[in-house]
């Protein structure tokens, strides 16, 4: 009786790019990358809410209770009290708090960066600092070292002045 399964299986060829594509996405650069893409989304969401969260009304306390989220100029269409309304109500507007918040989100993002790679970066200096063991020396090194010197003790006696 024949198996449907092995059969199938010897019928349909699998195209080369999929082995292709399989070694690529094993690589340890890929994997890495798609761990820093995952955590990196995670980072963002603590950005963002620590800068509209904490640092926002910190900000807008000290420059007189001012909201950045609802700083913006209407360029066109009803002047409304709020971003949310005038964008419901159609208007053009300039969103200048919204563009204080992703700069005040970029510095914090940089800054983080920053001090993570110092890390890095001091904790890779200290790595290279460790003396390194000179390696054992090999068999064939050994040996070769005991033809040398046996050479050169036989040259020595040969030049030496007998008498």
């Amino acid at each position: 009786m024949v198996d449907l399964k092995t059969d199938l299986k010897a019928r349909v060829r699998t195209p080369g790019w999929v082995g292709e594509f399989r070694a690529f996405i094993m690589r340890g650069n890929v994997v890495d990358l798609a761990v820093g893409v995952v955590i990196g989304a995670a980072f963002t969401g603590i950005v963002n809410s620590l800068v509209k969260d904490v640092f926002n009304p910190v900000i807008g306390l000290l420059v007189g209770g001012i909201d950045f989220s609802n700083l913006f100029v209407t360029l066109k269409g009803p002047h409304e009290a709020t971003l949310d309304a005038a964008q419901k109500a159609g208007a053009v507007t300039l969103n200048l708090g919204l563009f204080v918040n992703a700069v005040i989100q970029f510095l914090i993002v940089a800054m983080a960066i920053f001090w993570m790679v110092k890390a890095l970066t001091r904790l890779h200096v200290r790595e290279e600092a460790k003396p390194a063991a000179p390696p054992a020396p090999t068999q064939t090194e050994i040996l070769l070292t005991q033809i040398r010197d046996e050479l050169v003790a036989r040259n020595t006696q040969q030049t030496t002045p007998q008498g």
